[in-house]
């Protein structure tokens, strides 16, 4: 008889979690930044997935048939928005036929949304490389912007689930005092090297060089998107060496021997830096991500002073 208590007891408790985990939100973002962001705001009330792998190229991701499922049976879908991922994301989101994250709905939410976006261009030209039209779309790793970005998503679970919109307001509220806090630490280790000149392989550190006073004098792209020509490469050597910047910046999916080849000629440090909380161990969270970054920076460039 006591078996049968207990085992009664452990169904209970079974289909009682069972039902908390089904009354969950099920969050897909389209990157892992946007996931963790979405996960420190909604909580143990969410359920968030993210379609991109840390590792890759946001602009040119493998759109899978499982994808397709994944966003069907979504309650809401976060996107960095600004073009990021135009060339994946709208198929994947035609197939998946949920008005829940249909554009306009409570359930869709673009990130770049309030934003005041960088680089945004005078005039539309595809002779000038991957440029958005919408501006700049790496915007994440901007520490001040990422409070827009979180109250966006704030706004939206609260309206998509409403009974729980004190705790998405609370976890907000949390979040960005954690985000005061790690702010000023990032600015006190970067302070030093406010000035300081680097070189990236994409257009893709503008944001956080403007908010940490950091000068890119040169992308090793000749244009967004295009691959490094030799002529170009010996244009950025000869900056580099006329500037004296001593860091180039790369990401897991760039080509790190051509960034190689010219910090041999120039004496520059190759720098990994990943946009993507998991692409670099112990770096699952928002705050670890940025952690990171800012570590590593502020070591490249102390070693080259």
């Amino acid at each position: 008889m006591n078996f049968i208590k207990t085992a009664g007891l452990g169904v209970i408790a079974f289909v009682t979690a069972a039902s908390s985990a089904s009354a969950q939100l099920r969050v897909v973002a389209t990157t892992p930044d946007l996931a963790a962001v979405a996960r420190e705001i909604g909580g143990d009330r969410v359920n968030v997935v993210a379609l991109a792998k840390p590792t890759e190229d946001p602009h040119y991701v493998d759109a899978k048939p499982s994808h397709i499922v994944t966003l069907n049976r979504a309650d809401a879908l976060i996107e960095g928005g600004a073009e990021l991922e135009l060339g994946w994301l709208p198929p994947l989101l035609e197939n998946s036929r949920n008005s829940k994250i249909s554009a306009g709905a409570p359930g869709r939410i673009v990130a770049s949304e309030g934003v005041k976006m960088l680089e945004v261009p005078t005039s539309f030209d595809r002779s000038k490389g991957d440029v958005h039209s919408l501006g700049n779309p790496h915007f994440m790793i901007d520490p001040v912007t990422v409070r827009i970005i979180a109250r966006n998503i704030a706004t939206h679970f609260a309206q998509i689930d409403p009974k729980n919109a004190a705790t998405y307001n609370g976890n907000l509220a949390r979040f960005n005092a954690k985000l005061d806090a790690k702010y000023a630490d990032w600015q006190k280790q970067l302070a030093p090297y406010r000035g300081a000149r680097i070189v990236t392989y994409h257009k893709d550190f503008v944001y956080l060089a403007a908010r940490f006073g950091l000068n890119v004098v040169d992308e090793l792209e000749p244009k967004p998107g295009i691959a490094p020509s030799p002529a170009h490469l010996a244009q950025v050597i000869g900056k580099m060496k006329s500037s004296n910047a001593k860091v180039i910046l790369v990401q897991p999916f760039q080509n790190r021997k051509t960034a190689e080849t010219v910090a041999r000629q120039t004496g520059a440090t190759v720098l990994d830096l990943s946009q993507q909380p998991g692409a670099v161990p112990n770096t699952t969270t928002y705050f670890d991500l940025m952690d990171n970054i800012v570590k590593t920076l502020a070591g490249g460039l102390g070693a080259q002073k």
